[in-house]
């Protein structure tokens, strides 16, 4: 049982994104307290890592597609994480465990559906933990699979990465150029073509 500390969307944002579209709540009233149900078979986890992804700005506008779903103003943001089980009423996870996968941008979280949840196995110093929110994660695997298991180009190919200025596109860059491929790339905007990060 612990207590919990929140990033609530305030309401749906029009623009670039504010600090002001978003509160942080900390709160010692029994509502913020996070508890494992009895009988449940959810997680309770510490957040450690939370990544911040271009798509979660799609989420914070009203959306009428039915493959999005829009954050609810009022509601706690989400995305990907690494966290640490602390309680757990599900067989596949145990106390202590490291996992990755969608969770609350919150200080603890109850997870309701614990297998959409990725178990950690390496959690040595070798593999920094905060490594599944990129390269091990969501986008690292996107562009791994896009990449190799899809595109399968060969040594010498050309290779033209649309969105390279992005979290997978920059990866697929990358792993072209080690393979020895002659790669292009586009981006939106001429600043992020010219940004020394990509």
């Amino acid at each position: 049982m612990a207590r919990n500390k929140q990033v609530i969307l305030r309401d749906y944002v029009r623009g670039v994104p504010k600090e002001s579209d978003m509160i942080v709540l900390s709160s010692d009233n029994k509502s913020s307290v996070v508890a494992l149900p009895q009988g449940s078979n959810a997680v309770v986890v510490k957040n450690l890592y939370l990544s911040c992804d271009p798509y979660m700005r799609l989420l914070m506008t009203k959306s009428t597609l039915t493959v999005l779903n829009s954050y609810s103003p009022g509601s706690v943001i989400t995305g990907h994480g690494v966290a640490k089980v602390m309680d757990s009423g599900h067989p596949k996870f145990e106390t202590g465990d490291f996992v990755w996968g969608i969770t609350g941008w919150e200080e603890y979280s109850l997870i309701t559906t614990p297998e959409t949840l990725f178990k950690i196995e390496h959690t040595d110093d070798v593999v920094p933990l905060h490594y599944y929110t990129g390269i091990l994660g969501l986008a690292g695997m996107t562009a791994y699979i896009g990449f190799y298991k899809i595109g399968s180009p060969k040594k010498g190919e050309h290779v033209f990465v649309s969105a390279a200025s992005g979290a997978v596109g920059q990866l697929v860059g990358q792993f072209a150029k080690l393979m020895g491929c002659y790669v292009v790339g586009s981006a939106s905007t001429k600043e992020k073509v010219s940004s020394p990060r990509h």
